[in-house]
């Protein structure tokens, strides 16, 4: 199967990365009170909408993305606001998100208000305004990206309100294959693990298989010759 060609090429070539990962010192939020909802394969399927975006502005207690690619849901502007931690709501800290920095988020619609979410005398501090976003930090609700690949709260496995646990980077293309359902969650467990050094050898036992399959796993023929050309 396609997807297992690129656990496995995802594993190969970004085993050796796994050692740039740093454990988070500090749970976030982990005393606002709300209970953990999951890990990002466990709450992304229910967010209003899932996308990779940029950081372009940061305003108060907010933050301005500039959308790559819609994982799940639908939008057609060209940047979004999503609103983070003030006062005591269960969010991550807008400077968590520096500026050109990038993200896989899980979001959910802003759709009400509660009562004196608003102070005038605070602008740049508020709830959010209707229709914008916001990101919990009650979840894996957000990944860190870089370049094609991810980090972060994948999986169930993984230590509650804790969002850079040790783990080796995953394809951004494994991620979205799990949104769209042609990738089972094993697949992501199996290519976030932090591989130990008894892995390694079966790891270089592949790279002969691996070897010119770069070009069949982005072209998607699904031929299964793994020559890329789409010919028996």
């Amino acid at each position: 199967m396609r997807w297992r060609v690129a656990v496995v090429f995802s594993v190969l070539t970004l085993s050796s990365l796994s050692a740039t990962t740093q454990a988070q010192s500090d749970a976030i939020n982990a005393d606002c009170g709300c209970l953990w909802e999951g890990s990002f394969s466990e709450v992304a399927p229910q967010a209003n909408l899932v996308l990779l975006g940029q950081v372009q502005a940061i305003k108060g207690n907010a933050v301005d993305l500039v959308p790559e690619t819609i994982l799940k849901g639908t939008f057609w502007l060209d940047t979004l606001r999503v609103w983070m931690k003030t006062q005591d709501y269960c969010r991550p800290p807008a400077e968590y998100f520096p500026l050109g920095s990038r993200w896989v988020m899980a979001l959910s619609q802003i759709q009400e208000r509660p009562e004196g979410s608003f102070n005038p005398s605070t602008p740049n501090q508020s709830f959010g305004r209707l229709l914008d976003y916001q990101l919990s930090s009650c979840g894996g609700y957000w990944l860190r990206v870089n370049g094609n690949t991810i980090t972060g709260n994948l999986v169930a496995d993984m230590p509650r309100f804790y969002h850079e646990p040790d783990m080796s980077p995953v394809l951004v293309d494994l991620v979205a294959g799990y949104l769209a359902g042609t990738v089972p969650e094993s697949a992501l467990i199996e290519a976030s693990r932090v591989h130990p050094e008894a892995v390694d050898t079966l790891i270089l036992d592949t790279r002969s298989f691996l070897r010119g399959q770069e070009d069949w796993i982005e072209n998607g023929d699904g031929d299964g010759d793994g020559d890329g050309d789409g010919e028996d």
